[in-house]
């Protein structure tokens, strides 16, 4: 029962006493007056609801946009027994059912949970996961696959709130704190939109501060212009195996960072790890065998996938080794972009192939927001 519930029921209790003093006894409600009370009490507690207002999203295309002459950007593999659809929807209507060997299609736009692919002369949606083997047709001028440059980074200068629509008034994915770095894949009619988990999220400029440019080439804008830098969000739930997965996720990104020289290599097992206590990590959930069970360095392949997201950013890196969480993938990044660490199966090792060095830096704020940033070292670095 709320406390205006029980408010209101003590008033009414004592309104005989005060209109006939000479009464020995109170008289308990009516049950009409208590109909009525409990009316008025689940009133208070609806206007108590908070009330979202959604705004416009991303435009993603459709497949009217597309046709049979449409230029393909990728080809892929698609799995067996897997379905081209109409909408971005397993429920909606299937357009074909693959199988058999001659399963090579076309991609003609890759979104962040969906892609759009052309088998043969049917163009349908079909997930990230139930695609293989992506290959560009023009390898010198097409990004590896999965790539998404971001246009900026800044700082939130303010509580920042990482909103589902273009709309103030909508529900937020996460809030972060002041002072929190982060990317920004786009601006869209003036909103930042970044990549959240398999999803897109809209912040408000005004939240932000110090916006820098990201170079679109390796060639910096300016001495503070990153050259590739890239944002993935983590779960913020208060649970204490959670908690020191945001300890890891930060220990994690204070060994990284670092400047790399020419022809250096860096392996994330090696030069991140050892995944130990003495290290500073903490046991949190870890991915063995298919299953999740408690581990040191839990949270560190959050790290090594969020980087490998700004390493295929930038050409003039070579990854010598990398493997996914298996065939779904990590669900805070879009499927095909993660990169599992942990044992000698399972790491990352890259290389600085460009002529001068690089500088790497991880930076998060316990707050759901990991950032990972390249910039060109400046001479003698």
């Amino acid at each position: 029962m709320s406390k205006k519930l029980i408010a209101l029921l003590l008033a009414l209790s004592l309104l005989p006493a005060v209109l006939l003093p000479a009464a020995a006894e109170e008289t308990e409600p009516s049950e009409a007056e208590m109909s009525e009370l409990r009316a008025l009490d689940e009133v208070d507690e609806e206007e108590e609801e908070p009330v979202f207002v959604a705004g416009p999203t991303y435009y993603e295309p459709v497949l009217s946009d597309f046709t049979q002459s449409s230029p393909a950007i990728y080809t892929c593999k698609i799995k067996e027994n897997f379905s081209l659809f109409k909408e971005r929807d397993i429920t909606s209507a299937k357009l074909v059912t693959i199988t058999g060997n001659d399963r090579k299609a076309d991609v003609l736009y890759v979104g962040c949970a969906w892609i759009v692919a052309r088998w043969k002369k049917v163009i349908g949606y079909i997930k990230r996961d139930h695609i293989s083997d992506v290959k560009p047709l023009d390898p010198v001028n097409t990004p590896p696959y999965g790539a998404q440059k971001a246009s900026y980074i800044a700082t939130t200068a303010t509580t920042c709130h990482v909103r589902k629509s273009m709309s103030d008034e909508d529900d937020c994915w996460v809030v972060l704190n002041p002072g929190t770095m982060l990317s920004i894949w786009q601006f869209v009619d003036g909103w930042g939109v970044v990549g959240y988990w398999r999803s897109y999220g809209y912040i408000n400029p005004s939240e932000l501060t110090d916006l820098i440019p990201v170079s679109p080439t390796d060639t910096p804008l300016r001495a503070d212009t990153p050259i590739a830098a890239f944002t993935s969000y983590y779960d913020m739930n208060t649970s204490e195996i959670n908690q020191s997965r945001l300890v890891n996720i930060d220990v994690a990104c204070r060994r990284l960072t670092r400047v790399m020289q020419p022809g250096e290599k860096l392996d994330f097992n090696a030069d991140v790890g050892p995944y130990k206590e003495s290290i500073g990590y903490q046991k949190a959930f870890v991915l063995v065998n298919g299953t999740s069970q408690p581990g040191y360095g839990g949270g560190t392949c959050q790290v090594s996938s969020t980087l490998y997201n700004a390493l295929l950013q930038l050409p003039g890196i070579s990854i010598e080794f990398r493997r996914p969480h298996g065939p779904s993938g990590a669900k805070y990044l879009p499927h095909g972009v993660d990169a599992a660490v942990g044992n000698d199966s399972l790491n990352l090792v890259f290389r600085n192939r460009y002529d001068f060095p690089i500088r790497v830096e991880g930076h998060t704020s316990y707050d759901g927001a990991l950032l990972m940033v390249v910039y060109k070292a400046g001479e003698g670095a």
